[in-house]
């Protein structure tokens, strides 16, 4: 199956170079680019794509507020297309509102090509880019400047034990593997677990179950 594209950046030279090097690759093709984040909101209710790269900073509107109105409950599409946050620096100060708006993960701009169809890839998958120690690190700086959520620890509650130690786990970045391994469990075991979290908690992916495992408290930032 062909994953849908929408690039959406202010700079016409960064879409294209995304563009050409995105549809070189076979099941990948960009059905269109913006260059504002209103372009990107209609753009992607006109285009109905599986991924959009979307620029933190951008005209008009943020890639932000337009990444909320793209995963709200007031978006038109039936389908809700996953959004890969696109940032110049690596502790980009917007980071973790981006994720609290139902982004499922960044990526820098300077990232080798490679990266960036891998992380496409992953993203149109259902999955959460959580594998770059970057991404943990920025999680983890954001999560702790904000204040506890006691709504949030009280719905931990509705997990089992062995629910939680994963979604402790989950928290500090640990892949499906690893938390196999610490708990000695079959890998197929934890991604039964992780898909009880997600509908229990009713969190979008890893990401999002990641930032509620700091709001809950269950996991403490370092560093």
């Amino acid at each position: 199956m062909t994953i849908r594209i929408l690039i959406a950046d202010d700079q016409a030279i960064v879409r294209a170079g995304f563009a050409a090097l995105l549809d070189a690759h076979p099941g990948l093709e960009v059905v269109g680019q913006a260059a504002t984040g209103a372009e990107a909101v209609s753009g992607s209710a006109r285009l109905d794509p599986d991924v959009i790269l979307m620029d933190v900073r951008m005209p008009d509107l943020d890639g932000i507020e337009a990444t909320r109105r793209i995963t709200g409950p007031t978006y038109p599409a039936a389908k809700v297309p996953r959004v890969l946050m696109l940032t110049t620096f690596d502790l980009d100060d917007y980071v973790y509102d981006a994720l609290q708006a139902g982004a499922s993960g960044f990526l820098l701009k300077d990232a080798l090509p490679e990266e960036l169809v891998h992380a496409v890839r992953v993203i149109a998958a259902g999955e959460a880019l959580l594998a770059p120690s970057i991404t943990r690190r920025m999680i983890e700086q954001f999560a702790a400047q904000k204040p506890r959520a006691s709504m949030s620890a009280r719905r931990v509650a509705e997990l089992t034990d062995r629910e939680r130690e994963v979604l402790v786990r989950i928290g500090q970045g640990m892949s499906n593997a690893e938390i196999a391994a610490s708990l000695f469990i079959a890998e197929q075991t934890v991604k039964t677990h992780v898909g009880k979290i997600l509908a229990k908690l009713d969190l979008r992916d890893r990401v999002h179950a990641v930032i509620f495992s700091y709001d809950a408290g269950l996991v403490e930032p370092s560093g």
